[in-house]
C-alpha cells in the first residue's frame, strides 16, 4: 500500500516537473514576426518653399505739403477712396514776425526807390518829347523804371506769400490746401487739425500728411533663408495665401529676388516679390500677413515609395529596398532615385509597380499562444 503511494507520488512529481519545462521552454520561443509589404504609387512630387511676408501696395505715394504752417481742416479719412485732386487737408500759414517784418520793410523800401525813379522818368520823358536828350538815354532810363517797379511788385508778392501762404498768378506753386497727386484709397493720415507741418524743398522732405495706394495693385513682399535663395529664378510659379482671408489664393509668379541679403534674427534673409492683380469686389488691407508657397522643382506621373522604406549600403553607398520573393522572403534591389519632396522619392530604376517593397521598420508580431 505504502508502495503504490510512493509511485503515484513520484509520478505526480515527474508530470509536474515536465509541464514546468514545457511552459519555461514555451516562454523562451521569440514569437515569428512578419513584415509589412506595399507596393509603389505613380503620382507627382512637387519641392517646394514656404516665405512668410505682408501684402502692401504695388503704388503707394506720400503727400506732403509745399508750404509751411498749421492744419486747419483735413478733408479725408483712413480709407475714404478719392481720385487725383481731390482735397487732403488745408493749412493755415503762420509766418514768423521775423520774416513778416523783414518782407514788410522790403516793400516799404522798394516803394521809396520805386517813388524817386518814377519821378526821374517823368522828368526824362518832358526831356526826351523836347528833344533835348537822345531816344538811347531815354530808354536806359525807362529800362531802369521798370526794373524798379518789378523789384517793388515783387517785393509784394513775398510779403503776401509770407503772411497768406499764396499770391496772386502763384496759386499753383504756393497754395493752402494740399490736394492728391493720384487716386485710390487714403491708408493712413498721419496729422491732425492744428499740427504743424514743414514745406516739402530741397533740404527737407516736410511733413507726411496721408499715405495714399492704389490697393487693386498690391504685391506680395517676403524673405526667404540664404539656403534656399540659390533655387529660385525669376518666373517661378508661386502660390500666395492671406492669413486673414483663407478662402483667397492668388496664383502668380516670383517677379523678384534681392540681389543683397540682409541679417535677420542671426540668419541671411533674402528680399522677393510677387505682384497680385486685385479683383474691383475684393478689398486686401494693406499690411496682411501671408504666406507664398514656391514650386522649385516638380515631376508628374512617376513612379514613387515612402523614403521610410528606403535602406543604405555603407559600404557600396548606393540605397536599396527588400523586395518580397516568396512568404517573407526577400531579396536586395538597388534603387535609382530622383525628386523628393521629404516623404515620398521617385524611383528612376530598379523596381516596377507590381513589386511588394518591405516596410523594414514596420513589423507585425505573431502570438502562436
Amino acid at each position: 500500500m505504502k508502495k503504490s503511494k510512493t509511485i503515484l507520488i513520484l509520478i505526480l512529481i515527474t508530470l509536474a516537473f515536465i509541464l514546468v519545462l514545457g511552459y519555461l521552454w514555451k516562454r523562451g520561443q521569440k514569437n515569428p514576426t512578419v513584415y509589412n509589404v506595399k507596393s509603389p504609387i505613380t503620382k507627382n512630387i512637387i519641392l517646394s518653399t514656404v516665405a512668410s511676408g505682408e501684402i502692401t501696395p504695388k503704388e503707394e505715394v506720400i503727400i506732403r505739403p509745399n508750404i509751411a504752417g498749421v492744419i486747419d481742416e483735413i478733408y479725408v479719412l483712413p480709407g475714404d477712396t478719392i481720385k487725383t485732386g481731390d482735397k487732403i487737408a488745408k493749412i493755415k500759414v503762420i509766418p514768423t514776425i521775423n520774416n513778416l517784418q523783414a518782407a514788410s520793410n522790403n516793400v516799404k523800401s522798394s516803394r521809396i526807390e520805386l517813388n524817386a525813379q518814377e519821378k526821374i522818368f517823368e522828368r526824362q520823358k518832358i526831356l526826351f518829347e523836347k528833344g533835348v536828350i537822345s531816344a538811347n538815354d531815354f530808354d536806359q532810363n525807362k529800362a531802369s523804371y521798370e526794373q524798379t517797379k518789378q523789384r517793388w511788385i515783387s517785393a509784394l508778392e513775398n510779403y503776401q506769400i509770407i503772411k497768406t501762404g499764396t499770391a496772386k498768378g502763384f496759386s499753383n506753386v504756393a497754395n493752402t490746401i494740399a490736394k492728391s497727386t493720384i487716386g485710390g484709397v487714403v491708408l493712413e493720415v498721419s496729422v491732425e487739425a492744428g499740427d504743424q507741418v514743414i514745406a516739402t524743398n530741397n533740404f527737407n522732405n516736410g511733413t507726411e500728411l496721408a499715405t495714399i495706394a492704389d490697393v487693386r495693385k498690391m504685391i506680395f513682399k517676403g524673405s526667404i533663408d540664404e539656403s534656399e535663395v540659390g533655387k529660385l529664378k525669376k518666373g517661378m510659379p508661386i502660390n500666395i495665401k492671406i492669413g486673414a482671408l483663407p478662402k483667397l489664393n492668388f496664383d502668380t509668379t516670383l517677379s523678384l529676388i534681392a540681389p543683397k541679403g540682409k541679417l535677420k534674427d542671426g540668419s541671411v534673409q533674402f528680399d522677393i516679390e510677387a505682384s497680385l492683380t486685385v479683383s474691383k469686389n475684393t478689398l486686401i488691407r494693406a499690411g496682411l500677413s501671408a504666406n507664398a508657397n514656391i514650386i522649385l522643382d516638380e515631376v508628374k506621373n512617376v513612379l514613387t515609395i515612402n523614403e521610410a522604406w528606403l535602406q543604405f549600403d555603407s559600404e557600396t553607398k548606393e540605397y536599396f529596398v527588400e523586395v518580397m520573393i516568396g512568404d517573407q522572403e526577400f531579396e536586395k534591389r538597388i534603387v535609382s532615385l530622383g525628386l523628393s519632396d521629404g516623404i515620398d522619392v521617385e524611383i528612376k530604376s530598379g523596381i516596377s509597380k507590381d513589386d511588394k517593397i518591405k516596410e523594414w521598420n514596420t513589423l507585425v508580431k505573431i502570438n502562436k499562444d
